[in-house]
């Protein structure tokens, strides 16, 4: 079965939307757990504009799941990586500006830097996933970089399964394809949601993992946490 790391950065964002420590993100990563999730994943921002760098190294001291920390290896967020020292690392190429990740890496034009940047981050015993577009050539130039995953970055499939599920999923099982044959394993993440995800992994049934965050807050609105998280779970039995 498909693994779910809950991304917690939007209850961060309400919490920092009035101050203080309401809601507890902390206390709220421990409940999500206990629902059955399989992991925790934070992206610390530059501005710490939700999880903030304390909050790191809080989760880290509780967690019983796998912790997965994301985002742009700054030095800033290797060294939090290195005193933390999570399971998991993707490493997101996004710009300080930009209001949510909106791209994959180009791993051929960075392949030097990442294999530097992965080789530092491997050191921690921490293992190292690539948030990457659904492109051959990018996935193939991953697997030089000493990467054990990449991340599909799955954006473009969300915004099209509603117009057409079978041509939007087309070009991920092609990508899919690709990481097996270079025997890198496959996460995915990226507005993937209720009505989105146990199609995504009937057909690419070799996703290890997904990340989702906006759209599972977003319904434990309506939900309740507990049964969102339990849903989400229930969409990735195949």
């Amino acid at each position: 079965m498909t693994k779910l790391s809950v991304n917690i950065n939007k209850i961060a964002t309400i919490r920092n939307a009035r101050g203080g420590s309401v809601p507890d993100v902390v206390k709220a990563a421990l409940f999500i757990e206990s629902c059955g999730a399989h992991g925790i994943t934070v992206h610390p921002r530059p501005d710490q504009r939700h999880i903030r760098y304390e909050d790191v190294y809080n989760l880290k001291k509780v967690l019983k799941t796998e912790f997965n920390i994301e985002g742009n290896p700054t030095a800033d967020f290797i060294k939090i990586c290195k005193e933390v020292r999570p399971e998991q690392i993707t490493l997101v190429p996004d710009a300080p500006e930009v209001l949510t990740s909106n791209a994959g890496w180009d791993t051929i034009k960075n392949k030097s830097f990442l294999i530097d940047i992965i080789s530092e981050l491997k050191s921690f015993g921490s293992r190292v996933s690539i948030f990457i577009d659904p492109n051959p050539e990018m996935i193939f130039a991953a697997k030089e970089t000493g990467c054990d995953r990449v991340e599909l970055y799955t954006e473009a499939y969300a915004s099209n399964y509603s117009v057409n599920r079978e041509q939007s999923i087309a070009p991920f099982r092609i990508a899919a394809d690709a990481a097996v044959k270079c025997d890198l394993v496959l996460n995915a993440g990226h507005d993937l949601s209720l009505e989105n995800l146990n199609y995504f992994v009937k057909v690419i049934p070799e996703i290890a993992e997904v990340s989702i965050g906006h759209a599972l807050i977003s319904d434990a609105l309506y939900m309740g946490l507990e049964n969102t998280v339990k849903a989400y779970l229930k969409a990735l039995e195949v």
